[in-house]
């Protein structure tokens, strides 16, 4: 966020962490994306200019302009329309994400290339990671006038113990505890070397809220936070507008305001975008954003990311309870067709499975790359009783490339003995009707598309969509050797055992395929040469704290 407090991470990892601890968290990939310059040609945005990897990343204030910022002013955004009520412990969609980020902060935020201080200033383990100290930030008001403090921390997490599943069942009510006004301990029943992510941005139902938010409580019920932006109107069909938090513990933000301008197609967001009603847009996809990646006044900014759908298939009752089968849709997927035909090659080829190459402790030789190969689809689905192919319904959300991504799929799986018959739903009704009716998630369709943002470390990928009862596990999957390899590889920070724990993780998802993940790709989004400071985050967040009209 570029605070005066964010160390290196070098610095500010060795000061908070015990050697073991270290080498676990100094895997993370960039929380911030770099500007790509808009009219050059494909070799120079697949250059330098993009972050990738785990190097550091840069905000999107880093466009070459030195000129002091000016002050005042109201920013306009496109921003995807919330799917679900204001409620930061039970949202679920990337518009509502956005929404409470305004408003409400994190324990720790994104920094760099990894995690960093927030409302928690230095975070501390014991010796097996099964008690974790945070010390907070002094000085920090709420927008009503009111101290932040420890009891804050402890009513939140008691409240999603209780009534969220936003840590994946890490923590239960009383294991975190006031030590003081400014400390807060955690003390888990096994190890987790990861509950630093957990508690942290890249995990949007965390979010810390004042103590006397009860169960369902919305943001635009009772308006408040620690963040840069008071609440100032609110109207679920087109908009958010925000004042300026003048007391903010980060500093005065130099715009006036922002105006959160809701759509529910991409489309309309580009067009906006490009037609000068917007000056940002939160996130947009290559197809159907090449207009502006040209545009010169527009810039660019990318982020190499864990971003990616999966491809659930129900596992408790229908067609695809028999492994062969989801292995036979997963053979009938061309995936680098998917890559070229939806991103231009600004994506990665994935494997089934969560532990991607980007991450430290992925282990590229853990299972072969599963490539199309239809007459072996054909034979698994026969084997499995299935000698005239499968017939279903494809369910997909109308999210950024997921409708041109449910298409392709249509064609190329027909091929290999599957019959789609397509539905495509709003985000407005595809969250609750096709994906999760209840939680922990239950009568999910029995096979659709579901997006997933990007997180630093796979946790919240493994602990919600594919631990046994996870809280978004569409598939109904159950694993019991899944799930004590997701134990392993908490339990450790060493890099050797957390990649240990993951080649079991990639063997167990490749062979079962509880969902096939055919890629993963570079996060788009960007604002109008004329603001400085706008700040991405891989999973989709636009931050204004620091933005300023150039």
């Amino acid at each position: 966020m570029g605070h005066s407090d964010h160390e290196t991470t070098a610095t500010r990892l060795q000061g908070q962490f015990t050697r073991r601890q270290i080498i676990g968290a100094g895997v993370a990939i960039p929380a911030f994306g770099a500007v790509i310059a808009a009219c050059g040609d494909d070799d120079d945005k697949s250059s330098s200019n993009t972050t990738g990897g785990t190097t550091g990343g840069t905000t999107a204030a880093t466009t070459g302009d030195t000129t002091a910022p000016s002050g005042g002013g109201v920013i306009r955004l496109a921003n995807t329309k919330p799917a679900s009520p204001l409620d930061p412990i039970a949202m679920v969609d990337l518009g509502t994400y956005n929404v409470i980020a305004q408003s409400f902060e994190y324990l720790t935020g994104p920094a760099g290339d990894d995690i960093g201080p927030m409302l928690a200033v230095e975070w501390t383990p014991n010796a097996d990671s099964t008690e974790w100290t945070f010390k907070l930030r002094e000085g920090v008001t709420w927008h009503d006038g009111s101290d932040f403090t420890a009891d804050d921390v402890v009513a939140t997490l008691d409240r999603i113990a209780t009534d969220g599943d936003g840590l994946g069942g890490s923590i239960v009510v009383g294991d975190a505890v006031a030590t003081d006004p400014l400390t807060v301990t955690i003390t888990l029943a096994s190890p987790n070397a990861s509950l630093p992510y957990l508690v942290s941005m890249y995990n949007p139902q965390s979010a810390i809220t004042p103590k006397g938010y009860a169960a369902g409580t919305t943001l635009d019920a009772e308006p408040n936070g620690t963040g840069p932006w008071k609440l100032d109107s609110y109207d679920p069909n087109t908009g958010v507008t925000w004042v300026r938090n003048d007391a903010w513990w980060g500093g005065t933000p130099p715009l006036d305001g922002i105006d959160m301008q809701f759509f529910s197609d991409l489309a309309a967001q580009v067009t906006a975008m490009s037609g000068g009603s917007v000056d940002a847009i939160q996130q947009f996809s290559v197809v159907g954003g090449d207009v502006l990646i040209n545009d010169e006044n527009f810039n660019t900014v990318e982020v190499n990311a864990a971003t990616h759908r999966e491809i659930w298939m129900g596992l408790d009752e229908g067609q695809f309870t028999d492994k062969r089968v989801r292995q036979a849709l997963a053979l009938g997927i061309d995936r680098q067709e998917l890559v070229d035909t939806l991103f231009a090659g600004k994506a990665t080829v994935a494997n089934d499975h969560v532990i991607f190459d980007l991450y430290a402790f992925h282990d590229p030789d853990a299972v072969e790359q599963r490539v199309r190969d239809t007459d072996a689809a054909k034979a698994l689905l026969a084997e499995a009783g299935f000698p005239d192919g499968i017939s279903a319904t494809l369910n997909a959300v109308d999210l950024q490339e997921i409708p041109q991504l449910a298409e392709l799929l249509q064609i190329q799986l027909a091929e290999a003995g599957f019959d789609l018959t397509l539905n495509v739903e709003s985000d407005a009704t595809f969250y609750g009707t096709q994906w999760c009716i209840t939680y922990p998630c239950a009568g999910s369709a029995e096979l659709g598309i579901v997006d997933y943002g990007h997180r630093p470390t796979p946790d919240v990928y493994l602990l919600k969509a594919f631990r046994s009862g996870g809280d978004w596990n569409s598939s109904q999957y159950a694993s019991a050797d899944l799930d004590a390899a997701i134990l392993e590889y908490q339990s450790s920070g060493e890099l050797e055992a957390r990649t240990a724990a993951c080649t079991k993780i990639e063997q167990i998802m490749w062979e079962d395929v509880p969902a096939a993940i055919a890629y993963r790709y570079n996060a788009l989004g960007g604002f109008s040469k004329s603001f400085t400071g706008v700040e991405f985050t891989a999973l989709g967040h636009t931050l204004f704290g620091h933005a300023a009209t150039a």
